[in-house]
């Protein structure tokens, strides 16, 4: 299960819709092997597509150096879909390379319902299996 805050899940969801009709994404660091998501980084599709995403290189290889230097691993992989639901394509699951990540995605597509204005959805992907998993929104973490 992912248990994520409120204003973390709201700082996804914002992203995506910010991004609209791109892809947004993203990740959510916490500290090595505590599974607590904390630090939001919002990322730059470098592909600027409203049906892919793709980190740039360079981000991607300083933020890795930063969540080293500060003891953090990423804890979500987060992106959106614009234009189908938040369900895991065949290429996001062959770019999942965290097995310890929760990988969310955010669909921002027409049709999910006045009362679902979006899709927040969170998955494992381990060896290319796809696990979905329930989401727990709460306003704070326990002490």
């Amino acid at each position: 299960m992912l248990t994520i805050t409120r204003e973390l899940r709201d700082a996804i969801v914002a992203h995506a819709r910010a991004d609209h009709p791109d892809e947004a994404c993203g990740v959510v660091a916490g500290p090595e092997g505590g599974g607590r998501p904390e630090r939001f980084i919002p990322m730059l599709n470098a592909a600027r597509s409203p049906t892919f995403y793709e980190f740039d290189s360079g981000d991607l290889f300083k933020l890795y150096r930063e969540m080293d230097e500060r003891d953090e691993e990423p804890v979500i992989v987060y992106h959106s879909h614009t234009a189908t639901e938040a369900y895991p394509s065949r290429t996001d699951v062959s770019y999942a390379s965290e097995p310890n990540a929760h990988y969310v995605l955010v669909s921002t597509a027409d049709g999910n319902g006045a009362e679902d204005p979006y899709q927040f959805r969170s998955f494992r992907i381990v060896d290319g299996e796809i696990t979905e998993e329930d989401v727990q929104v709460v306003e704070a973490y326990p002490a």
